[in-house]
């Protein structure tokens, strides 16, 4: 038996109330359930899970500093690029934007929540095009996001699309 796809993410987190504040804005994400102060359970609009990100609040613990041995990041897909840029608008508003870069394969915003999570939030190219994108350049290259979208459009990828992985 194979995994399929990551159901859900659980966060520790410094600041409860700051940071699914932050989830509700920057991603849209909505509250399912919160018991205030501890914990707080977060879904995708019209995802099929009961939540999809749950945060529990630990207060000022110490945060390591640079590369250690842990969670890295989190992945937040997105349907269409249109909608890649309404995100890249919001993080940069909060100011949590801290990256942006054309994997090929995927376009790709990195962000840090305030408790100094870092996530990004991605637009998948369509899987048809993915062995021309891998031949096209570097895997990792800056994002010019506007020339993407010149480029593809409105195209909905991804689980927007339907895929089920």
């Amino acid at each position: 038996m194979a995994v399929r796809r990551l159901n859900h993410a659980v966060l520790y987190v410094s600041d409860l109330g700051r940071v699914v504040d932050f989830y509700r804005y920057a991603l849209g994400l909505e509250v399912r359930t919160e018991i205030p102060g501890r914990a707080a359970f977060l879904r995708a609009p019209e995802s099929a899970n009961d939540h999809d990100l749950g945060l529990f609040e630990v207060g000022d613990a110490a945060r390591p500093q640079g590369p250690y041995v842990g969670l890295y990041h989190l992945a937040w897909e997105v349907g269409t690029l249109a909608e890649l840029a309404e995100v890249r608008a919001r993080l940069a508003e909060r100011g949590a934007l801290v990256g942006a870069s054309d994997h090929r394969v995927s376009k790709s915003l990195y962000a840090k929540d305030p408790s100094g999570i870092e996530f990004e939030v991605m637009w998948r190219v369509p899987a048809e095009n993915w062995e021309q994108e891998m031949r096209a350049g570097d895997m990792i290259a800056p994002l010019d996001l506007e020339r993407e979208l010149a480029r593809w459009g409105d195209r909905v990828t991804g689980a927007a699309a339907g895929s089920v992985t």
